[in-house]
């Protein structure tokens, strides 16, 4: 058995993994990085980037039928969404090689191969070939992120019932489709396959969809999807699932009792991830799971001193840029440059690439109230920017959360055009400490969509002026 020797071995290249190798590279770290698939992980292969280039291809669709309302008549019989998914392959693929190409640049070996925690300090990989590399390390990171949940009754077969990962290689576009959960992925899901002409059909067990988000933003979504004819059912179980030749039938119960079936050519199950601890050796160092998550302390270390777990295999939001900056956190600790000791999950950025897309971080007014704040919110609608009207993006709220004796903000949440761009000058006013006053009062440039963040700022001081 061959043995590499370093000063840091990460499991799992994905945004945390790679980020956190390369940190560690530039503060003088020996690092050696162990996949078993592609560079980049879930959000880079068959996540966050393909989704982001199928969401791209939408818009370039929509605008195309949008163009009879100029008198301009486009053939689309042409259309073949094969070409969508071949354009978010090679978006997909491109970024991967450079991934390859900044470990290659930083000095960092790449193992390929499935690894596991075989004893303190020692990971054994096993390539596909079947031979054996034994890696000691001073420090280890377990950044194997997350896996689609599947739940009884309702188990991936890739054909008819899928995952997102599924979903994301489809060739063709279903003629109908139910979601079953409307969650961000979900939503995403049903933006992309309706506008592509699938019939969409969304089910969602909680009151509202996008549960985790501010009711108003997640209704400006909702109101926009109804006006698409997406099928919303919230506050509905799915009671059970039949399989036919023509596709899938679900059992669905809705709020008050009235069960109903509901049928389309695929499902696409879509109610959460699952973190990727199960048989990697977590067992051999003494380290513990809670539900699946691996607990840690200050910097992201494990209770075995030198282990260290960031990402999806750790009770903290399951985003990719999350686990970046708790990858940056942990080896900066490992290097002797220790600074801050977690992520500020109050200043966590949300996004959900729909359209109107939604973006938020902080608390909801109901929560800051919870959390004994005397919490008041002010809201300015973007119809009210004259940038907003012209490109026909009037649909759409700016929500600042915030205290009313100190005016901090405690949050921000967004519905709207390109809500997920401006978004983050809120966020850097949040954590600059800055008050709703600073961003009022700091000029904008007429017209554009930012200028609902000032306007809303100006709420709060008493000011705000309609464009």
């Amino acid at each position: 058995m061959n043995t590499v020797t370093t000063d840091l071995a990460v499991l799992g290249a994905g945004p945390g993994g790679y980020v956190a190798a390369i940190r560690a590279a530039q503060l003088g770290l020996k690092v050696a990085i162990i996949e078993k698939n592609k560079l980049g992980g879930v959000c880079l292969n068959i996540g966050c980037i393909p989704s982001k280039a199928l969401i791209h291809q939408a818009e370039i669709y929509s605008h195309a039928l949008e163009a009879e309302n100029m008198g301009i008549k486009l053939d689309l019989k042409g259309f073949n969404y094969e070409t969508v998914y071949k354009k978010s392959r090679s978006a997909a693929d491109r970024l991967s090689k450079g991934v390859a190409f900044l470990m290659k640049k930083n000095k960092i070996e790449v193992i390929e191969g499935t690894g596991t925690l075989s004893g303190p300090g020692k990971i054994t990989v096993k390539s596909s070939s079947g031979e054996e590399i034994l890696v000691e390390s001073t420090n280890i990171l377990v950044a194997t992120g997350s896996s689609p949940r599947q739940i009884p009754g309702f188990e991936f077969d890739g054909k008819q019932v899928l995952s997102s990962d599924d979903a994301l290689m489809l060739k063709k576009v279903p003629e109908s489709m139910i979601i079953l959960g409307a969650g961000a992925i979900g939503c995403e899901f049903a933006h992309v396959m309706n506008t592509f002409g699938s019939e969409i059909s969304m089910v969602e067990m909680l009151p509202q969809i996008l549960p985790t988000e501010d009711k108003d933003t997640a209704k400006v979504l909702h109101d926009s999807f109804k006006k698409r004819k997406i099928s919303i059912f919230t506050g509905t179980k799915a009671l059970g699932l039949k399989k036919t030749a023509s596709g899938v039938e679900l059992d669905i119960e809705k709020e008050g009792g009235k069960k109903e079936t509901l049928k389309a050519e695929k499902l696409l199950v879509v109610v959460g991830r699952v973190p990727n601890t199960a048989g990697i050796g977590l067992e051999n160092l003494g380290i513990e799971t809670d539900r699946g998550f691996i607990p840690v302390k200050d910097y992201n270390e494990t209770n075995i001193p030198g282990v260290y777990a960031i990402g999806d295999v750790v009770a903290t939001p399951l985003l990719a840029h999350v686990a970046s900056k708790e990858g940056e956190i942990a080896v900066e600790h490992m290097a002797g440059h220790a600074g801050r000791k977690s992520v500020d999950l109050t200043a966590v950025p949300g996004a959900v690439y729909t359209e109107p897309e939604i973006a938020s971080f902080g608390l909801t007014k109901e929560k800051a109230i919870l959390k004994g704040f005397d919490a008041v919110e002010a809201v300015f609608p973007y119809r009210g920017a004259g940038k907003a009207v012209a490109t026909d993006a009037a649909d759409g709220i700016v929500k600042i959360v915030y205290a009313s004796d100190t005016k901090e903000i405690l949050g921000a949440h967004l519905a709207g055009s390109r809500a997920t761009e401006i978004l983050h000058e809120l966020l850097l006013a949040k954590n600059s400490e800055l008050l709703p006053y600073d961003v009022a009062e700091m000029i904008h440039a007429h017209p554009t969509l930012s200028e609902t963040v000032m306007e809303a700022a100006k709420i709060i001081e008493g000011g705000a002026i309609h464009i």
